[in-house]
């Protein structure tokens, strides 16, 4: 198993040069991923776009794994995806994974102007995710879909449409791994994530204040589902998420092993406000949180 950092991109780690720091103490500390929410105003505070953020933790480490958990890839457009995903996984040179689902919740989709039908999103997300692993690979890619279209030509000098390559070529093959979030007890969204390189599932909103809403049952069922519609043997990734002290080593693993047990392949340390008793008000509880993160993974 391995074991990654998860925090918001709001509050007090609204800020790119915080969140590089962070994923620096992070990496010395031993965790093996660092990654970000990725909300556009998830409350009235700062935010920062998780994307320019990663740039910064990109160049502040040098072995950890980053992204987002997960990015909801219908309000992004796809080309503009593909260059930022690009972007970072050769800054990172090569250490990117990238999560998306489809999105949830009013806020961040109506208010905006955003699509609000989830059906519609899921249909987006799945027209997306095949058109952004397609720009990463640098070929000539010519798409025209129900909610998307891509198409070049030869510049200024010779403007006729044509098959066209998002020039440079990601840096990992076969491509960036894709994670896809679930909830349960939905199954629709674990077959999608079979057809990809691995499953988030979510725990909701209201449980925000609970020690994990996702027990080890629960990941043992999403194991079967992918099992049961995954189309290959390749390796697959299963994030399991919860809290830990980072001081009693042995309540710590005893806390994780049961996720290892029923399939999980990494185990998401939440760190968030309302991990240390935050209700909303007031200052966030920052030294407590950076304590958690520069005290070691539940190995």
């Amino acid at each position: 198993m391995r074991y990654g950092i998860s925090v918001p991109n709001f509050g007090a780690f609204g800020d790119a040069r915080f969140l590089g720091s962070l994923a620096r103490d992070a990496e010395a500390s031993g965790w093996d991923g660092f990654f970000l929410w990725d909300h556009v105003a998830f409350y009235p505070a700062p935010h920062v776009d998780p994307w320019v953020a990663m740039a910064a933790i990109a160049l502040a480490t040098r072995t950890i794994r980053l992204g987002a958990l997960v990015t909801p890839l219908p309000r992004r457009r796809p080309v503009k995806f593909a260059r930022e995903t690009v972007s970072i996984d050769r800054l990172s040179e090569g250490r990117l994974i990238v999560g998306v689902g489809s999105g949830a919740g009013v806020w961040e989709f109506d208010h905006f102007g955003e699509e609000g039908s989830a059906r519609v999103r899921a249909e987006m997300l799945d027209e997306a995710l095949e058109l952004v692993t397609r720009l990463w690979t640098g070929q000539p890619v010519l798409h025209e879909g129900k909610h998307y279209r891509f198409q070049g030509d030869g510049g200024p000098a010779d403007p006729t449409p044509r098959a066209t390559a998002l020039l440079p070529a990601a840096v990992q093959r076969p491509r960036i791994p894709v994670w896809v979030a679930g909830s349960l007890p939905f199954t629709r969204p674990f077959i999608r994530a079979a057809r990809w390189d691995g499953v988030v599932p979510i725990k909701s909103i209201s449980s925000m204040e609970d020690d994990g809403l996702l027990q080890p049952e629960d990941t043992r069922q999403v194991v079967a589902l992918i099992r049961r519609h995954r189309p290959s043997d390749a390796p697959f990734d299963v994030t399991a998420s919860g809290r830990t002290s980072g001081t009693d080593p042995v309540a710590d693993r005893a806390r994780v092993v049961p996720y290892a047990e029923a399939g999980a392949t990494w185990w998401i340390e939440d760190v968030h406000p309302w991990a240390c008793g935050w209700n909303w008000q007031g200052e966030w509880p920052v030294d407590a949180l950076v304590a958690r993160v520069r005290r070691p993974p539940p190995r």
